[in-house]
């Protein structure tokens, strides 16, 4: 394994060996393993119980503080009220609840987040909340970078990482409800 400042990060034959596990995530009902809420930049909460807004994403989450360059005005994009990632990944690469929640995703989700299965406009429900997937691509960055490697960034970027959505999924609240941590997340009509 690499390692920069202490924290190991996964090569590239680790994470395409780790690949198959995700590959079985459940495509149309499975369970919210992670919910993880940014209080503050690069601040995470790791929760047992969330609420879900339609005007505020996570409540408690800094998602309608934090600027977007997607939208004209530079302010939150309404499409990336939610960021979800594949919980077996987030395992894979962070190993540890508190390594995991570093992703920044409120959501991490034991389902097939890949765009065959989830195209956008496709609504999951979790607890007595409903979330929509949106097309808002969710991209890794230089701070995923930093906190799980460059081979993980190059990854998650590669066209099977995109088509599989292993960086995760952008998503809105559509129906406001709470939702608990081991909870099934179903596919809706």
């Amino acid at each position: 394994m690499g390692h920069a400042r202490g924290v190991e990060h996964l090569t590239l034959a680790e994470l395409e060996h780790g690949l198959s596990d995700v590959r079985r995530s459940p495509a149309d009902s499975g369970r919210v393993a992670l919910i993880v809420r940014r209080p503050a930049v690069d601040a995470r909460e790791v929760l047992e119980v969330g609420e879900l807004d339609p005007a505020c994403g996570l409540v408690g989450d800094t998602w309608s503080e934090r600027a977007s360059t997607r939208t004209a005005d530079g302010g939150p994009h309404p499409d990336m009220q939610l960021n979800v990632i594949n919980a077996r990944f987030s395992a894979l690469i962070g190993g540890s609840e508190e390594r995991q929640a570093l992703a920044g995703d409120q959501l991490h989700l034991d389902l097939d987040l890949s765009e065959a299965n989830l195209p956008p406009g496709t609504r999951l429900a979790l607890g007595s909340a409903v979330i929509e997937v949106t097309e808002q691509p969710h991209t890794g960055c230089a701070k995923f970078s930093a906190r799980f490697g460059a081979e993980a960034l190059r990854f998650v970027n590669s066209p099977l990482g995109r088509s599989m959505r292993l960086r995760g999924l952008n998503a809105r609240v559509v129906v406001p409800g709470v939702v608990r941590a081991g909870d099934t997340v179903t596919k809706t009509a």
